[in-house]
């Protein structure tokens, strides 16, 4: 015969909260008297129960510079299709300035790169802060004028 114990499986009522005071669990059902926890829907996100929470026990990693270079691009091709649309001149000198006047990059940008993608067939002048090998050997075999602005 085997040992009933491990037959017979104990089923432990339910605790019905709030079913009147003789129950042990009623009126404020187990929740204490008023405040914040006492309600419904209620949970205080981060709380670790008065310990340090662990968003404030973690340092502070990183720097983020109040003033950053933000450097607009230009491929060739974009040039050559302002030029061909007559955005740009081809005779006037291209700098920053000019850009940011015609609107062709923000104006939060406080610097500019010349990037080699596609092809140009006009001859432009050129004041960048910046410019690829590939876009440099392109402006140049076309006879470009490039002269980049001082490292400050």
């Amino acid at each position: 015969m085997t040992n009933l114990n491990s037959t017979l499986q104990v089923k432990i009522k339910k605790i019905r909260v709030g079913r009147g005071i003789g129950s042990g669990k009623g009126k404020t059902s187990g929740r204490g008297v008023k405040g914040q926890k006492s309600r419904s829907g209620v949970a205080i996100k981060s709380f670790e129960g008065g310990q340090m929470p662990l968003y404030r026990r973690l340092p502070k990693r990183g720097f983020n510079p109040l003033k950053t270079n933000k450097i607009a691009r230009l491929n060739l091709d974009k040039i050559q299709n302002l030029i061909d649309n007559k955005k740009i001149n081809q005779e006037t000198l291209v700098d920053i300035n000019l850009l940011k006047k015609t609107k062709i990059i923000n104006k939060s940008s406080n610097k500019v790169k010349i990037l080699g993608k596609g092809e140009i067939k006009s001859k432009i002048n050129l004041n960048v802060d910046f410019v690829s090998k590939s876009a440099k050997e392109k402006l140049e075999k076309i006879g470009a004028t490039i002269s980049l602005k001082q490292k400050n």
